[in-house]
């Protein structure tokens, strides 16, 4: 096929016998794409939690999107432009499901001389050679040539940032405001994202800083502190310290980082005499709203231990599956990543991998389904996991994602957010109270998800 023309083969050109194929990989978008087109959003093919209880188990394409393929070799190869359709007729056997290949073959099987129709034999199988969609359609087929430029389509992504945004803010709707010390938000987004978070209904903000600092930031942003509590200290370790203290004695229910180092929160969070210990190693988790991805990410740990002990990956994973379990995942699906998917003796990661997911098969990590290693591509998509023949409940449709150090999490994490559009929110897990922690170049908008997440964990630590 000529990657630069689209041409067509004439009714005397075809003769009955003469096959044509095309193959096509069913892909996560291509649902999507096929649901928003036809608005055919039935539950089967776009709602994974629901699929799971039906009858395959598992999201299935729409049934059409198999029809669609064979109009496509109709109307582009075989006979190609100037083909007019006249009659279709189809049975589908078997479900197309993600990461399937399905080969198109169309078989001249009978040919009109006086009305220039032809019959063809419709077929679709799958990777494994099975028939999925059977069937026949009938067609005017062109009697002059056509030879025209192939036309290059646009490039389409799917993506709608504030309805991303608003689903995650939905999270809390019905939950009463929480008191939060906002720590030292003296720059723009730190600020404004507190104070999206208090017009959202979501917190009670009691801001930690130089007073005459925050009120003339909140004049230069064009911001009111209204509903604003105000604690006046002279600097970020003060106000770190401060805001500690309010937490440990329930006189809030959370903390955000503002404009000051991590470190610098983090050295007063985890302090052994008036810090936030729990038995639990402190983690911190980036939930991830991916437009390519259709569910929830999350990530662990990408912002606070730098390179864990397998000892400290537990109290990580659970951390993170108690998380999940809170915003509605039932039983997370947790992805342990590592660069291969094989156990290497030389490589620490693979076998902290192999040993997580044994601990929980013994109940030493509890409420989530364990695998790993698994390579990223493996992880989140089923086409990868199938074409590399693992068989796994987690790969291609994990729910988090723990990587082995903070380095490659943070590059993971930034990754997503700068060259996929990801919406982000960040928070700080295993502490007496959750702490929203994001990077002093993240966005308001970012902040006030982050917030939502701390107003959940407040309101479970509640029950």
């Amino acid at each position: 096929m000529n990657p630069t023309y689209i041409e067509n083969l004439t009714y005397d050109e075809i003769k009955v016998g003469d096959k044509a194929t095309l193959v096509r990989t069913l892909q996560p978008s291509d649902i999507q794409l096929f649901a928003i087109m036809s608005g055919d959003v039935n539950p089967a093919h776009v709602d994974h939690e629901y699929a799971q209880s039906s009858l395959f188990r598992e999201v299935i394409a729409h049934g059409m999107w198999g029809g669609a393929l064979i109009s496509t070799v109709l109307g582009t190869q075989f006979p190609g432009p100037g083909t007019l359709y006249v009659d279709q007729s189809l049975h589908f056997s078997r479900p197309v499901t993600l990461g399937d290949t399905i080969t198109v073959t169309l078989t001249c099987r009978k040919k009109f001389e006086h009305n220039h129709h032809i019959v063809f034999d419709c077929q679709c199988t799958n990777q494994d050679g099975l028939k999925v969609i059977t069937g026949s359609a009938e067609v005017l087929a062109p009697t002059e040539k056509i030879r025209r430029a192939r036309m290059t389509l646009p490039e389409f992504r799917l993506s709608d940032r504030q309805a991303r945004y608003d689903h995650l803010l939905a999270r809390t709707r019905g939950l009463a405001r929480i008191s939060m010390a906002v720590v030292h938000p003296c720059d723009g987004e730190s600020l404004k994202g507190a104070l999206m978070a208090r017009d959202a209904g979501l917190i009670s903000p009691t801001l930690v800083g130089p007073e005459g600092r925050l009120r003339q930031l909140a004049d230069e942003i064009g911001a009111s502190l209204h509903d604003c509590a105000i604690i006046d200290v002279p600097h970020s370790h003060a106000a770190a310290e401060v805001a500690v203290k309010m937490a440990r004695n329930f006189e809030v229910e959370a903390l955000m980082k503002g404009s000051l180092h991590t470190d610098e929160l983090m050295e007063a969070v985890i302090d052994k005499e008036a810090g936030l210990r729990t038995h639990r190693r402190i983690s911190h988790v980036f939930l991830m709203d991916v437009p390519t991805y259709p569910r929830p990410l999350l990530i662990t740990d990408a912002a606070v231990n730098v390179e864990p002990t397998l000892e400290e990956k537990v109290d990580i994973v659970q951390n993170a599956i108690d998380l999940a379990r809170m915003i509605g995942i039932n039983e997370p699906k947790v992805a342990i990543l590592a660069a291969v998917e094989m156990v290497n003796p030389k490589m620490r990661a693979t076998l902290d991998a192999a040993a997580l997911c044994k601990m929980a098969d013994r109940g030493q990590i509890t409420g989530g389904l364990l695998d790993g290693p698994l390579a990223f591509d493996n992880a989140v998509s089923i086409v990868a996991a199938k074409t590399k023949g693992i068989r796994s409940a987690v790969a291609g449709q994990a729910d988090i994602l723990v990587v082995p150090d903070i380095e490659s999490g943070n590059m993971l994490a930034k990754q997503l957010e700068y060259l996929a559009d990801a919406l982000s929110a960040g928070i700080v897990l295993g502490a007496r109270v959750p702490i929203v922690l994001t990077s002093r170049a993240d966005s308001a908008e970012s902040r006030t998800a982050s917030t939502a997440l701390a107003v959940i964990m407040a309101h479970a630590k509640r029950k």
